[in-house]
């Protein structure tokens, strides 16, 4: 696990960030956005079980809730109140503490980049079609891993969240490592598709809610994100239509001011909504008879 952080006094911390990085990642991720953050807030960006230098249990979790279970001991350098921040399989962990966990009424503000949450496409007539495309990635990724073709699961997996983007030639090293990584590719498919009532819990947030995507991300993405911003109370999208999916990273420059932005914003929401009324401010009832 990595977490970032710099020592504060607890007069110094506003709120803790929990940042959850996406599939075949790690904490490293979100380096250039804690040193952003690090000023005001304790950042924590755990490396998710069977990523970066979490190898995770014998058995890999196949649920959200379990990864999020996971991650509970590697959580708890975050007090106080929790700025969540999740990019896509990562988005899907930080949707779940937001809406079902121990951390849930911890939460001050959501930041949701790209959540992979393709049950929610499920619930739509129109939206069936990309959920099922999806499906089919996750039987392809997993024929290939069961034949110990890893290069090919990693192939299709990049291709599909390359969306419009052009192709790019990785350095060998960097496919060496997404290789020794490919089979958890798998579990985080499982995951994902098996979560549910993902609506209901969407309806029900009611901290602010930042949602980001990509004009070059696949197709996928951005209607979760569509679908989202039209269930989550007040919920705030914005739209980078020159991004691919890795914006976290592509375009960290313009993302991570945004969620400063909307962590400030929240932190003073907050502050204002705990400070008592001055009795004297409060207009007398008018007397009856």
């Amino acid at each position: 696990m990595k977490n970032i952080a710099r020592p504060l006094s607890e007069s110094t911390i506003a709120s803790s960030v929990i940042a959850l990085h996406c599939s075949l990642g790690s904490g490293r991720q979100w380096d250039r956005l804690a040193a952003v953050l690090a000023v005001r807030h304790r950042v924590v960006a755990p490396d998710i079980s069977g990523y970066g230098d979490n190898p995770g249990p014998c058995v890999l979790p196949t649920t959200l809730a379990e990864e999020v279970d996971l991650l509970s001991a590697r959580l708890g350098d975050a007090a106080g109140p929790i700025h969540l921040v999740g990019h896509s399989y990562g988005g899907a962990l930080a949707f779940k503490i937001a809406t079902d966990s121990s951390l849930a009424g911890r939460v001050r503000s959501l930041t949701l980049i790209e959540p992979v949450l393709p049950t929610i496409l499920m619930e739509n007539g129109s939206d069936l079609r990309l959920y099922e495309h999806f499906v089919r990635l996750a039987h392809a990724v997993y024929r290939d891993l069961w034949k110990g073709s890893g290069w090919e699961a990693i192939e299709k997996f990049l291709a599909f969240w390359r969306g419009s983007e052009p192709a790019e030639q990785l350095p060998s090293n960097v496919l060496v490592r997404l290789i020794a990584h490919a089979e958890k590719l798998a579990f985080d498919f499982t995951a994902i598709l098996a979560e549910q009532n993902v609506t209901s819990a969407a309806a029900a947030i009611r901290v602010p809610t930042l949602l980001v995507s990509g004009g070059l991300s696949p197709c996928l993405t951005q209607r979760i994100i569509g679908r989202l911003a039209a269930t989550i109370p007040a919920a705030e999208t914005w739209h980078l239509p020159a991004a691919g999916h890795m914006l976290p990273i592509s375009d960290a420059a313009a993302v991570n001011p945004a969620i400063a932005r909307h962590m400030a914003r929240a932190d003073e929401f907050a502050s204002l909504s705990l400070v008592p009324r001055d009795p004297s401010e409060q207009t007398a009832a008018p007397l009856l008879g």
